[in-house]
């Protein structure tokens, strides 16, 4: 297929795409909280087909400061399969190289007549300066379809997302807040970043600390709904500081101390996005508000995109705060729960709970199914005083020296490297340790 003619499809596929919302800009009712400034309607509805339209398997090869710009759409491996990664990164090269190299061809002669490169003359029009073609040059890029993990997430939120819009709600807030998930995390509770970012809400463990518990035994960062509570005070200190929705939105991603920065020098969010330019506000940051609008059209509307979706038949839950430190097998055998379902409605709990290296902590809410017998259970039998600790468990600590490793130190100790890294939160850090570092030692009647 030629250039010209993949060009053609995806046009017509984004205008079938705006026709489907109406002719005016996506979400314009005027009870809209979100501001809809024209200037962003192209990344809108680029990011629009990226979640609904594009699959795993295609790249989107477009310039990044203007997404209607779009060169090519080229054929990707599936990310789970074998090389994908290094297949996927060559074919994206080889795309950017091909389009780099079309550029360059028109540069030094603006006003080639060559076919092969009248699909690029026609898609930038006017816009043929050789100054103009080298800027473009710089900002080619790619970007992976999302439309499988997109509605991944869709199922994913299922169970939380009217409980998160309630939060939001409660709060004062805009409910649709709650779809800013999507962009995050694809609503994966257990999804992790480079910088040490995790949960549907994406804190990192800095932010989180502000709003959460994350110790040794718990990390609230991966339960929905209190990383949703979390989520919901730090964008109501940003739009509080910020004056606006879309500055707040973006300062989720940016941060606040740079939004304000960039507030006092363009005043409005349409022209941050226009004319903004910093070291640390660059593709992510400028686009995040625009996601946000794409992944809000998307999931509001999810049954126009995606006509697969399976049911949802709610799976009612009860929470029940603890008076004290609980074993986790113990409450397993009071509760007559299978392990792997108390885990997964419990996600917050660390490796080192699970193990039984620390208990459940006490004032935890812990999660349960709703079951007729269960709730008369929990509010009336309650878990019996035997069965709370007093205090949780400390584990010894060690120093890490020169020539330390991980193996070596639970060689010494006896222990295993799973558990060593359970009981210091290492996976976090990538495994990493430093010398000086205390390290928590799961030894003797603390460990299995």
């Amino acid at each position: 297929m030629t250039l010209l003619k993949r060009f053609l499809i995806l046009r017509t596929a984004l205008i079938g795409a705006i026709l489907i919302l109406g002719t005016g800009p996506i979400l314009t009712c005027s009870a809209d909280p979100f501001q809809y400034p024209p200037v962003i309607q192209p990344s809108v509805d680029f990011w629009l087909a990226i979640y609904t339209r594009y699959s795993l398997m295609e790249g989107v090869v477009h310039d990044s400061r203007h997404p209607e710009i779009i060169y090519d759409v080229i054929a990707l491996k599936h990310p789970d399969a074998p090389e994908a990664h290094r297949i996927n990164a060559a074919r994206m090269r080889k795309a950017r190289l091909k389009v780099g190299n079309q550029l360059d061809r028109l540069i030094r002669n603006p006003h080639s007549n060559d076919p092969d490169l009248k699909p690029i003359v026609d898609l930038w029009r006017a816009s043929l300066s050789p100054d103009q073609l080298r800027q473009a040059k710089r900002r080619i890029r790619c970007q992976v379809g999302q439309r499988d993990r997109f509605r991944e997430g869709l199922i994913r939120s299922f169970p939380h997302i009217e409980t998160i819009r309630i939060i939001f709600r409660s709060a004062g807030l805009p409910e649709d807040l709650a779809y800013l998930a999507h962009v995050e995390s694809s609503f994966n509770n257990r999804a992790h970043s480079k910088s040490g970012a995790a949960g549907i809400w994406q804190f990192t463990r800095e932010t989180g600390r502000h709003y959460l518990r994350i110790n040794p035994a718990i990390d609230e960062r991966l339960d929905p709904i209190r990383a949703s509570e979390a989520a919901a005070k730090l964008l109501k200190t940003n739009y509080r500081r910020l004056g606006s929705w879309p500055l707040a939105i973006t300062a989720y991603n940016h941060g606040i101390a740079g939004m304000r920065r960039a507030k006092r020098r363009h005043k409005s969010y349409a022209a941050i996005f226009q004319n903004y330019r910093s070291r640390r506000f660059r593709f992510a940051s400028r686009n995040f508000y625009p996601e946000f609008l794409a992944a809000r059209e998307a999931a509001a509307n999810a049954q126009c995109y995606f006509h697969d979706l399976p049911p949802w038949e709610g799976r009612p839950v009860l929470r029940i705060s603890l008076n004290g430190f609980v074993p986790f097998n113990a409450a397993v055998r009071h509760f007559k729960l299978d392990a792997d379902l108390l885990r997964h409605l419990n996600p917050a709990l660390r490796l080192s709970v699970l193990n039984g290296h620390q208990y459940i902590p006490k004032h935890y809410a812990l999660c349960l199914p709703a079951h007729e017998w269960q709730y008369h259970l929990a509010y009336n039998a309650r878990i019996p005083q035997p069965l709370f600790m007093a205090s949780q468990k400390r584990f010894p600590l060690y120093h890490v020296r020169p020539g330390d490793t991980l193996s070596s130190i639970a060689k010494k100790h006896d222990l295993r490297v799973a558990d060593l890294v359970a009981a210091n939160n290492l996976a976090d850090r990538g495994n990493r340790i430093i010398v000086n570092q205390k390290l928590r030692l799961p030894l003797g009647d603390q460990a299995l």
